[in-house]
């Protein structure tokens, strides 16, 4: 039976605020980093000349220890009520005996559950929109020595280096899978960013969000025939055929092959490959070149935190003076919650490696206006994204047996539980994407262009 939803927005039947940031105690962090190598040094009878030492040693296992508890014993934001209050084994049967510990209302770690599910090790009775929608009745949201393992041994040295062939190869090894993997929740448009909506409480299509939103990119960037437009991560090409639909000289840039292929055989279905020039090359390779416009839909978090300010650079070198930058860009709150940071390991783990760069939006705009640039606007749409996500897995879940078939039943697992979480964690605004308008920051540029565009966009 087709798996069919009548609501816009995914409904939240079941909104908690869990335990974060705000008892989150960076002094006493720092405080329990210091004390224990002083502890450990003086309980060994050693001088202090050995404190460096020590220090050394223990710094890290202190890091992880005051994590790991205080991810145990934080209360959260405000009380947890309306919940159903029901067992673990109304929502799923466990079958790996390492497991049978997790019954009644013991409540198993997230990052246990999803493993073990990826693993065949749990099945669930339900829907996993639905049940995980009803998480804060059997899951807890404590780190495990697992993610403390995974953070240090491989989030930590992507972060400090992102050289070229790592971001080469973890991009190929995501985005080459095959197209029909995307194209199974992408849909025809195969656009991988976040559509935008009209209508608040009437249903429409994920092809109308994603048709609005290219609209709405180009009305921002006030393209215009004969622009010359950099599409950076351009996907398989839908942004930059669409433009130059609308009379652009457009050049896409991706490290994907098969993203290559598949959006040149787009421009030429629509007639524009004279208007087109899909790239596949790293984004430090682009050619030095002038442009119009310049636009970065939800590519710069694989920059990495660590280049990002030089991938600024980069791109104003290559902007007109009186030219236009969009970037839309995913990011986590600020006002965390330790949900937010399990969903973010796990995303760092499976879906998307390397893309340290998803920041709060204030990061994302002093980067900018320290690098020269000023931001005329931003927008929010988590919301937005939020709906993306709940209609991908509907078209997810709906071509279940052919993923399975030919990619097994681990991948299905791993993209119906990274598609239904997301659904939820972007309504919720653990994470959400901004929409950013950016020229450079010079006295002589025309900032009255924005006054009658304004009201276009908006219509």
């Amino acid at each position: 039976m087709p798996y069919t939803a009548k609501h816009q927005i995914a409904p939240a039947p079941y909104p908690v605020e869990g335990a974060g940031s705000a008892h989150f105690s960076n002094k006493q962090m720092y405080l329990t980093m210091f004390a224990i190598p002083l502890l450990v040094n003086f309980g060994l009878g050693l001088s202090l000349t050995w404190y460096p030492v020590m220090f050394g040693l223990f710094l890290l296992p202190s890091f992880i220890a005051f994590h790991l508890i205080s991810s145990l014993t934080l209360p959260p934001l405000k009380p947890q009520t309306g919940l159903p209050k029901r067992p673990i084994e109304d929502y799923m049967t466990i079958k790996g005996s390492d497991l049978l510990r997790y019954s009644g209302n013991r409540k198993i770690p997230m990052e246990t559950f999803f493993e073990s599910y990826f693993d065949q090790k749990i099945d669930l009775k339900g829907d996993m929109l639905e049940t995980l929608e009803a998480r804060h009745d059997w899951a807890s949201f404590n780190f495990t020595v697992s993610q403390a393992t995974f953070f240090f041994s491989q989030w930590v040295p992507e972060t400090l280096w992102h050289s070229r062939k790592q971001d080469e190869d973890q991009v190929r090894d995501h985005y080459d899978r095959g197209d029909d993997f995307y194209n199974w929740f992408l849909g025809p448009m195969m656009i991988y960013t976040s559509g935008m909506m009209s209508k608040r409480n009437e249903r429409e299509t994920l092809e109308e969000m994603q048709e609005r939103k290219l609209e709405t990119v180009c009305k921002k960037i006030q393209l215009k025939p004969g622009d010359r437009m950099l599409d950076i991560g351009c996907g398989w090409g839908t942004l930059s055929v669409h433009a130059a639909k609308k009379g652009a000289r457009v050049t896409g840039v991706t490290l994907g092959r098969n993203q290559h292929e598949w959006g040149m055989g787009k421009a030429r279905e629509a007639k524009v490959e004279d208007n087109v020039e899909i790239l596949c090359m790293d984004y430090r390779d682009i050619p030095k070149q002038k442009f119009d416009k310049i636009t970065c839909l939800e590519m710069a978090e694989h920059v990495g935190v660590l280049r990002f300010s030089t991938f600024l650079r980069q791109v104003k070198d290559m902007l007109e003076d009186d030219g236009l930058f969009f970037l839309q860009i995913a990011g986590l709150r600020r006002a965390w919650q330790y949900e937010d940071l399990q969903w973010g390991l796990f995303m760092a783990k499976y879906v998307f490696p390397g893309a340290d760069a998803s920041m709060p939006l204030n990061w994302v705009v002093e980067e900018l206006e320290r690098n020269g640039f000023e931001v005329e606007s931003t927008e929010t749409l988590g919301v937005h994204y939020s709906t993306t996500i709940f209609r991908w897995y509907e078209n997810w879940m709906n071509n279940k047996e052919k993923v399975i078939e030919k990619y097994g039943v681990r991948w299905f697992r791993i993209w119906e539980f990274f598609l239904a979480y997301s659904t939820i964690i972007a309504r919720q605004g653990s994470a959400t994407v901004y929409q950013l308008v950016c020229h450079k920051n010079l006295n002589g540029f025309d900032r009255s262009i924005f006054i009658e565009n304004r009201l276009k966009v908006v219509s």
